[in-house]
């Protein structure tokens, strides 16, 4: 190996000549909590006072923010190729900035058009800064530690929520929801801003050679690889599960007998299972292959969410059903993250996880339609738990076929 070989290895894992930057973690933890927590989960918070005021349906205003979601799977191939190329903070200080602009057009949108148009580019911001992008850039700096970066700043996306939710509600209660996103955009323009301007500087490290000297510029065969494709497929059906899960919880547990506040407050659990599922996750790459975990963390989503669908109750053992389905998904969040890593390795990881991610985060998007629909098609929401659990099943078996055979061959799966 020549010298220049050990400064480039040095660069991309942070113990060489080249350390990787000590601010980018902090600051990619500050940013994610701040960037979920306002550009996405205020959103429901705030759905019906911007219904109450504008007299536009429910329907018709959520459908603006799952057009977000669709432009930002569409926005994170390109994003993705740019990101392996030049590293996040262009990309990211960039889309802080368009994240802090498309805020404050829905905060102003004279009609319903305008705000579909805001949404749409608030969803170019989504695919700019939210996990993908960080995940490209602790997956280069990082290296060999990676996995634990990852989990560290899922951690703190976990809190988006718990900090957001609250003052957003707050906000809203002393103001119109206009105003309310007004000093929203203003927070993400104080904290997004400067963290991704200031932390993220640092060189970016030459990507690795990849294992596949004949492979195309750009990870192209790769990703019309049968591995790559199968992989894809799963994660679609098990993220059209998920979040279908998470949004139908509520309801399935008010079919149950359950209170509004209590299913609320499962609903809450759950995410503070997600936050303990991310803690368990290295562990488990330690102990298992990557075939054999992507295939039983999904089918033991499909396990949870079949009890949601069978268990009639009493309710404390539904939470605590909906606690375990939360630790599942934390699981899911960072296996997601590594997958390409761990298969294609890290050459093209910017390009390929968006490719990976794209059809997951079109799933997420249709599944609160899809799944209200499916549920007065089958009849409630546990057939449609039950439905879904075949849908998590299915993707189980697709992941045991979804490792290469380079990689079959060198780990024995």
């Amino acid at each position: 190996m020549t010298d220049l070989d050990t400064r480039t290895d040095g660069a991309a894992t942070g113990t060489g000549v080249r350390s990787r930057p000590r601010a980018a973690l902090p600051a990619l933890c500050l940013t994610q909590i701040t960037g979920w927590g306002i550009v996405y989960y205020a959103f429901p918070v705030l759905i019906s006072r911007i219904t109450a005021d504008t007299g536009w349906s429910s329907d018709a205003t959520t459908g603006a923010f799952s057009l977000a979601l669709l432009v930002s799977a569409a926005a994170g191939v390109p994003i993705g190729r740019i990101l392996d190329r030049r590293g996040p903070h262009l990309v990211m200080t960039g889309g802080s900035a368009l994240a802090v602009i498309g805020v404050l057009a829905v905060a102003t949108a004279p009609n319903l058009p305008a705000f579909y148009a805001a949404w749409a580019l608030t969803g170019i911001a989504m695919a700019a800064t939210f996990y993908q992008p960080a995940f490209a850039a602790l997956t280069r700096w990082w290296g060999p530690d990676r996995v634990r970066a990852l989990t560290i700043v899922t951690l703190a996306g976990g809190l988006a929520s718990t900090v957001f939710a609250p003052l957003t509600a707050t906000l809203a209660e002393h103001l119109d929801w206009r105003a309310t996103y007004l000093v929203l955009a203003g927070i993400l323009a104080a904290i997004t801003l400067p963290a991704h301007a200031l932390a993220l500087r640092a060189p970016w490290p030459p990507a690795p050679q990849t294992q596949h000297p004949d492979q195309p510029t750009g990870g192209d065969r790769t990703a019309r690889s049968r591995p790559f494709i199968l992989l894809a497929t799963a994660f679609t059906l098990s993220g059209f599960a998920m979040y279908a899960v998470v949004i139908g919880l509520v309801p399935l547990l008010e079919e149950r007998g359950a209170s509004p506040t209590t299913a609320a407050w499962a609903l809450g659990l759950g995410g503070a299972g997600q936050t303990l599922g991310r803690t368990l996750y290295a562990a488990l790459a330690t102990r298992t292959t990557v075939t054999t975990r992507t295939a039983a963390l999904i089918a033991l989503g499909g396990a949870t969410t079949a009890a949601l669908a069978l268990v009639p109750g009493p309710i404390p053992l539904l939470v605590l059903l909906s606690v375990l389905a939360g630790v599942v998904r934390g699981n899911l969040t960072l296996l997601q993250a590594t997958a390409v890593t761990d298969r294609w390795g890290t050459t093209h990881y910017g390009r390929l996880s968006a490719l990976l991610a794209a059809p997951a985060t079109i799933a997420a998007a249709l599944a609160p339609w899809a799944g209200a629909a499916l549920a007065g098609v089958l009849g409630g929401y546990g057939a449609l738990f039950l439905a879904l659990s075949g849908s998590s099943l299915t993707a189980a078996l697709l992941a045991t076929r979804a490792t290469p055979r380079e990689k079959a061959r060198s780990t024995g799966v």
